[in-house]
């Protein structure tokens, strides 16, 4: 007589569509949590930065006081550093050009883009007209007789990151000009 098999164990039962759901729902569960994990590491390793903008240099190519008015014309180059890993477009800057508060003279720069980490260097002149000035009570930076004017640049763009998220970013810079009322010289300037 052949020797007695035993019978294989029985199979399990095929699963139901609650097993197979509840595994997806966990699936989808940890991949959505590992994603946000990786975002929030990536935005706070590559988060977006506003350019860095400095005054290089200020030069009065012209100058005059007539009579207790002064009338000249302020160059002045700007140097706009993109510290981010993604290029900066500018949509929205303009410069402004102040004295005792008012404004003296307004430029827009045109859109532009700044290559990621790059460095571009924006010139802009103002031609200013004829306006009154006390000048016994002229006196910028302590320095002997001197006009005060102040120059406002405000810049606003995107930065692309990843070719996909644009994050907005905007910079702005003061500096104050210090001018010679004897000679149209430039005393100083800071920002």
């Amino acid at each position: 007589m052949p020797p007695h098999r035993k019978n294989p164990p029985p199979l399990p039962p095929p699963p139901t569509g609650r097993t197979t759901l509840s595994s997806c729902i966990v699936a989808t569960i940890f991949l959505t949590f590992i994603t946000i994990i990786i975002l929030i590491i990536f935005f706070t390793l590559f988060k977006p930065q506003p350019p860095t903008i400095s005054l290089t240099a200020v030069k009065l190519p012209s100058f005059s006081v007539t009579n207790a008015t002064v009338t000249f014309t302020l160059s002045h180059y700007v140097a706009v550093y993109n510290p981010n890993h993604g290029v900066f477009t500018h949509y929205d800057t303009s410069v402004h050009l102040l004295f005792a508060g008012d404004q003296m003279g307004f430029l827009f720069v045109p859109a532009g883009k700044i290559e990621a980490r790059r460095k571009v260097y924006l010139a802009a002149t103002f031609s200013v007209k004829s306006f009154p000035v006390d000048l016994d009570r002229v006196n910028g930076f302590g320095v002997g007789l001197g006009l005060e004017v102040e120059l406002r640049m405000e810049m606003a763009g995107r930065v692309r990151v990843m070719h996909f998220f644009m994050h907005d970013v905007e910079a702005k810079v003061e500096c104050k000009v210090a001018i010679g009322i004897s000679d149209g010289s430039v005393l100083g300037f800071r920002c």
